[in-house]
C-alpha cells in the first residue's frame, strides 16, 4: 500500500509536469523550429464549443520591452504577417518590419523618470481556432502578446440617412 504522502507526491509532480508541458499540442511537430536569429512563440487556446467559436477573435501583438520616457505614447515599426506552411495547409505568423520605434514629441513634466514598457507594433485579428497551436516567429528580443475578443449575441441595426 502507498503511503498518503507518497500519493501526494506523484499527484504533484503529474500536475507539475501537466503545466510544464501545457503549451504542448500534438499538431506542433508539423511546424520547424525557429532559427538562429528567430524565436518561435507558441499559443494554445483553451478548447471552445464548436458553435461558440464565432464569438471570439485572437489578438496578436508584436512589439518589444523598451525604455520609454513614460509620457508619450509610442508604437513599435514592426507587423506580424501570416504564411503558408508548405505542404500541411496551416498558416504561421512571421514578425516583419522595421526594428524603429516611433512616438508623439510631447513633453515630458521634469523629473519624471524612464521606464522600461512593451512597445507595441501593429496588430492581427485572427479567427479563433483551438484545434491548432498559433505559432509566430519573431526576432530574437521580440515579444508576442496576445488578447482574446469576445463579442455578444445581439446586434445593433444601423438607421438609414
Amino acid at each position: 500500500m502507498m503511503s498518503k504522502s507518497t500519493l501526494l507526491m506523484i499527484i504533484g509532480l503529474s500536475l507539475f509536469s501537466f503545466m510544464a508541458f501545457g503549451a504542448e499540442h500534438q499538431e506542433l511537430q508539423a511546424f520547424p523550429a525557429a532559427t538562429d536569429d528567430m524565436e518561435r512563440f507558441v499559443i494554445v487556446l483553451p478548447h471552445k464549443d464548436s458553435d461558440e467559436k464565432g464569438d471570439f477573435k485572437v489578438e496578436l501583438i508584436p512589439g518589444k520591452v523598451m525604455l520609454t520616457d513614460g509620457g508619450n505614447k509610442m508604437r513599435h515599426g514592426t507587423i506580424i504577417e501570416p504564411q503558408p506552411l508548405i505542404g500541411w495547409g496551416y498558416t504561421y505568423y512571421e514578425v516583419t518590419g522595421q526594428d524603429v520605434a516611433m512616438s508623439t514629441m510631447m513633453a515630458v513634466p521634469e523629473g519624471d523618470q524612464n521606464k522600461e514598457r512593451f512597445v507595441p507594433g501593429t496588430s492581427l485579428l485572427i479567427r479563433y481556432n483551438s484545434r491548432l497551436p498559433i505559432v509566430i516567429y519573431a526576432p530574437n528580443g521580440y515579444e508576442v502578446r496576445y488578447r482574446i475578443w469576445s463579442t455578444t449575441k445581439t446586434t445593433e441595426k444601423a438607421e438609414k440617412d
